[in-house]
């Protein structure tokens, strides 16, 4: 990020911009030409996704099972759309069954689902869901904001017609910048909504009387700029180009399923050294988030304080939850560089003398040595950073 800056048409930032499209439908699994970059954090890829694809009215079905399921029922709320939810208690997931029933009723245009929601540790399942909404006609968007990167994504193999993601999670890097893959259906439907501003409006351009109505979140007018025409619609946030481009070099370079793998190896470690603890796991285990673990807050033991303990004392930042899990678990990351051996015996090991100053009694070294077995009986242990 601390590399020169240059021009928006400088021959460098174009051929920068078209390797980091190459490098990011490596990331999503996608052969999909439109694969490229929204300026902003992770939430302005997902407004960018829903503003662009849906018509004020359509119908758009959102399974909600935690916080970010409120977020794009909201966000297609204030695109004008008719949102219809579904909903599951926190740490569940939705069978497809389910979610194959809600589209019949509902008849949407879009379905939008979170695949992993930090809030609640959960990792929906999407490999069904695709043939699913081509069954009914139906687009299917996904954030992947936490979830890319540290568990399995098929994006051309189940059928995405958009998904969005960020950097700060299982790809290591800033947040700002926010990888975006749609499919040719997808595109089709940006292309019908075609408007572009007056100042750069050439003769034959299409004026969609529908057109998207955000200018910056305009898809169509993005696609432009990044594609062949180089439509002058922003100016691209050039330090987060070359941050997203070496996040996702740096994955590609290790290998996608070798940076997934050790991700799961991290998160099984981590499962098992707070288990060992005897501290309970909230949410479906057989659906948890490779990158994160969800422990309920013993009894008598404040929450906040501890967490404040652990930054301040070990350096080591763990995080509290929303809703109706605000004050209620701890949520432990192990993602992007904090997925390796190292960093889950350490958090391991604070947590423990965290948990003795407040007169929790836990198994001396339980915690890491439940995960030092974990990463012994590993293949891929030695891989383990």
């Amino acid at each position: 990020m601390a590399a020169p800056l240059v021009g928006q048409y400088d021959p460098f930032m174009t051929t920068a911009m078209a390797e980091t499209q190459e490098l990011y439908r490596g990331v999503w699994g996608t052969r999909n030409d439109a694969t490229l970059l929204v300026d902003g954090t992770s939430r302005a890829g997902i407004e960018a996704a829903i503003v662009s694809l849906v018509r004020p009215g359509d119908r758009v079905l959102v399974p909600v099972f935690g916080r970010f399921g409120h977020l794009l029922a909201e966000i297609a709320e204030r695109a004008l759309a008719e949102v219809h939810t579904i909903e599951t208690e926190w740490g569940q997931v939705f069978p497809a069954s389910v979610v194959e029933d809600a589209i019949v009723r509902v008849r949407p245009t879009l379905l939008a689902l979170v695949q992993g929601d930090t809030s609640t540790t959960m990792n929906q399942p999407l490999d069904e869901i695709g043939a699913i909404c081509e069954r009914h006609g139906v687009l299917f968007y996904t954030d992947a904001t936490a979830s890319l990167g540290g568990n399995a994504f098929e994006a051309d193999a189940w059928g995405l017609d958009a998904a969005t993601a960020g950097l700060q999670k299982c790809l290591g890097g800033p947040s700002g910048s926010s990888p975006i893959t749609l499919s040719e259906r997808a595109v089709e439907v940006v292309r019908s909504r075609t408007k572009i501003e007056a100042g750069i409006r050439e003769p034959g351009d299409a004026s969609a009387p529908d057109f998207v109505r955000s200018n910056y979140f305009d898809l169509g007018m993005i696609l432009d700029y990044w594609g062949p025409r180089r439509l002058n619609h922003h100016t691209e946030a050039t330090s987060m180009l070359y941050a997203a481009r070496e996040c996702a070099r740096v994955l590609l370079l290790e290998g996608r399923d070798a940076v997934i793998d050790r991700h799961r190896l991290a998160g099984a470690a981590m499962l098992a050294g707070v288990q060992a603890l005897g501290l309970a796991v909230f949410g479906d285990l057989a659906h948890k988030m490779n990158n994160v673990v969800a422990v309920e807050i013993p009894a008598g033991v404040p929450g906040d304080a501890a967490r404040a303990a652990m930054l301040s004392d070990f350096g080591i930042e763990i995080g509290t939850s929303f809703g109706p899990l605000h004050g209620r678990v701890w949520r432990i990351g192990t993602m992007g560089y904090n997925a390796r051996q190292d960093a889950v015996l350490t958090t391991l090991a604070a947590l423990e003398a965290v948990l003795r100053r407040f007169g929790v009694a836990v198994p001396a070294g339980g915690g890491v040595e439940a995960a030092q077995g974990v990463y012994a009986a590993s293949p891929a242990g030695s891989l383990s950073w």
